[in-house]
């Protein structure tokens, strides 16, 4: 009658299992047949280095498309130009959704940038001139169907609030001016040496849970400041924490003005506001009665801004620190925004030739009298649901632009200061996304203490400590994961042949005299010592379980599966368990190692001192081995 080889994991049922194999081993004294491990000379060090900076720089291996390509620049010239991809095969039928979008972004672009150049304490043109170079750059060079370019409050206010520090824009309005084109100009190296050396992992510290606080705290800030132009007020402080703004809004209280007509119309299209709020400041003449307006809009499009910038060493500290911070959230944001709209289409947006396109639009925004642009959430929600299908939206917005620029600019001069805070509120509203806030609050506390430090620490106390804040428990979060690996028993679920977690499979069974362990991350310096102690500790529980005065434990079985890497220390770490072990008449297994593992334990001679057949490919393997000694002792 035929027999399974291997009746301890063939049969679903564990008694007969162990019954069936010492039957076999009785009748049989030879060593049972086993998967091989592969022992094979570990690779050189230039080989396993290029691994690893593929893995690090290149996950999506970019160049894959031109390995089997002949000679040319096409396929090259698309790929780093990706406007030479779709402009060619570019019809009427696509410009017509294009030309739709380009318009209803336009109409949105003009408002907001108005409003948020005010946020950002520069001049209302600028906000114009930074909606018209930009959109074209990123049309070029940006890998984005539906992205739409332009200027975001976030960063507006940030950039307000850093080299407001320094310089007032009041009392020096020409430098301030010069050092936010300079910030601007850092923001766009920033990005573009992140893009081209592809260190985007540096986008990943902010996590979604810092993004929400952040955003969220943000836009309390901004709601409350609008609060000078909704009242009026002329004076106001330069701080931007909550307690601040609504002591000024309390100080100031004898300067609040009768809330005009027009504050009804904050609930209508943006651009709808603008005009009535311009032919009704303009009728009825109401910079006159007391309703501040934008004042003077030059006509013409956007003077020539590199002489401009300013590179003195008493300011280059506060630059940098604007053009950094800034520059790592807006590529955080519109690379988000860019990727969740492609997802939506079963598209894929390549991030580092979004952070090179962001870089670039901002390197040319600087040196053509635009500040900080990136790609705005509600703009880009317009502009995909408007029916976008390439970038020529873009290009569309910027034309409008420029006819704004060179004909209707002087009009937007009456549009009242209350209109555009009206404006700036309600797109900020949505900002605070509250279900999104509650959601991490049930899913995950410690995401939600993330995202909790980041909104309380931009409204109370500023936004760059704010965020600094919320990334820092982040990267606690983080440590705390490496420092203190997850680790679990190993136990045969029933009726099946595979080994989970005891904890999650409760009746699950382990073989009497083994311990079966499962790492779950890489072993190195950060982690050696907890995960000695923890095997120690997993030794000592098995035996106050079973009450016995000798150990009850004869072989640790280690499946390194879940361990990614290890250092020397990690190596270290595992010799000593072993001779911890052995010092206790336990024998340690190790199951599974990994590549980049087994070749470390290959060179550190560790293979060596607890031998090639102490050493097993899966955990079946490795237990069977382990019964059979017990026979042989026997």
């Amino acid at each position: 009658m035929w027999q399974p080889a291997n009746p301890l994991y063939l049969h679903p049922n564990p008694l007969f299992s162990f019954t069936a194999l010492y039957l076999s081993h009785t009748m049989s004294t030879e060593t049972p047949t086993r998967n091989r491990v592969n022992f094979a000379t570990p690779r050189s060090f230039g080989a396993t280095m290029k691994s690893h900076l593929k893995e690090t720089f290149f996950p999506d291996d970019p160049f894959r498309q031109f390995r089997n390509e002949k000679s040319g620049l096409k396929k090259p010239l698309q790929y780093f130009i990706p406007i030479f991809e779709w402009l060619p095969n570019y019809s009427l039928r696509l410009f017509k959704f294009d030309l739709l979008s380009g318009i209803t972004i336009a109409s949105l672009a003009i408002p907001q940038g108005i409003s948020y150049a005010k946020l950002a304490n520069l001049p209302p043109i600028i906000g114009l001139y930074s909606s018209f170079v930009p959109p074209l750059i990123y049309a070029v060079f940006g890998n984005s169907k539906h992205l739409a370019v332009g200027t975001v409050a976030a960063c507006s206010l940030l950039i307000a609030n850093t080299i407001g520090e320094e310089v007032s824009h009041k009392d020096d309005p020409t430098l301030y001016l010069h050092l936010v084109f300079t910030a601007t100009f850092f923001t766009g190296i920033f990005q573009t040496l992140l893009g081209l050396l592809r260190l985007g992992i540096l986008v990943d510290f902010l996590s979604h849970p810092t993004i929400t606080g952040f955003m969220g705290g943000t836009a309390t800030l901004i709601c409350l400041q609008q609060l000078k132009g909704i009242f009026g007020l002329k004076h106001f402080t330069t701080k931007t924490d909550v307690v601040s703004v609504l002591h000024a809004v309390f100080q100031n209280r004898d300067e609040r003005k009768k809330r005009p007509n027009l504050f009804w119309v904050s609930a209508i299209a943006p651009m709808v506001v603008v005009i009535v709020g311009c032919l009704f400041a303009y009728f009825a003449h109401a910079d006159k009665h007391g309703i501040q307006i934008v004042g003077h809009l030059s006509r013409g499009l956007n003077p020539l801004s590199i002489k401009h910038l300013n590179f003195d060493s008493q300011y280059i500290p506060v630059t940098l620190k604007a053009g950094l911070i800034t520059g790592l959230i807006a590529l955080a944001e519109g690379v988000a925004i860019g990727r969740s709209f492609a997802i939506m289409k079963n598209e894929q947006v390549d991030g580092n030739k979004e952070m090179i396109a962001f870089g670039l639009m901002n390197i040319v925004g600087s040196f053509t009298s635009c500040y900080l642009t990136t790609g705005p959430f509600s703009k880009t929600a317009v502009n995909f649901n408007a029916g976008c299908r390439t970038a020529m939206s873009n290009v569309v917005m910027a034309i409008c632009m420029m006819l704004t620029l060179l004909l209707l600019a002087p009009l937007f001069s009456y549009t009242p200061l209350v209109a555009l805070s009206a404006i700036i509120m309600s797109a900020m509203l949505g900002l605070i996304d509250y279900q999104e806030i509650y959601h991490l609050f049930k899913v995950d506390k410690f995401d939600f203490l993330i995202c909790m430090a980041g909104f309380l620490g931009v409204a109370f106390i500023s936004m760059d400590h704010g965020l600094m804040m919320s990334i820092g428990l982040a990267l606690v979060r983080t440590l705390l994961y490496a420092a203190r690996p997850a680790t679990c028993k190993l136990g045969k679920v029933q009726d099946s042949c595979v080994y989970r977690d005891t904890e999650q499979y409760p009746g699950s069974t382990s073989v009497n005299g083994v311990l079966a362990l499962q790492l779950g991350s890489p072993v190195y310096f950060a982690n050696s010592n907890y995960i000695r102690e923890r095997i120690l500790r997993w030794i000592q529980e098995e035996e106050d379980i079973s009450n016995a005065k000798e150990s009850v434990v004869e072989h640790v079985l280690l499946d390194l599966s879940g361990v990614t890497s290890t250092d020397t220390t990690g190596i270290e770490t595992l010799i000593e368990i072993s001779k911890m072990l052995q010092a206790k008449s336990i024998k340690l297994s190790i199951v599974n190692p990994r590549l980049c593992v087994m070749e470390k334990m290959i060179r550190s001679h560790f293979v060596d001192k607890i031998g090639k057949e102490s050493i097993f490919l899966c955990i079946e393997d490795a237990i069977e081995a382990s019964l059979f000694s017990e026979k042989r002792q026997v």
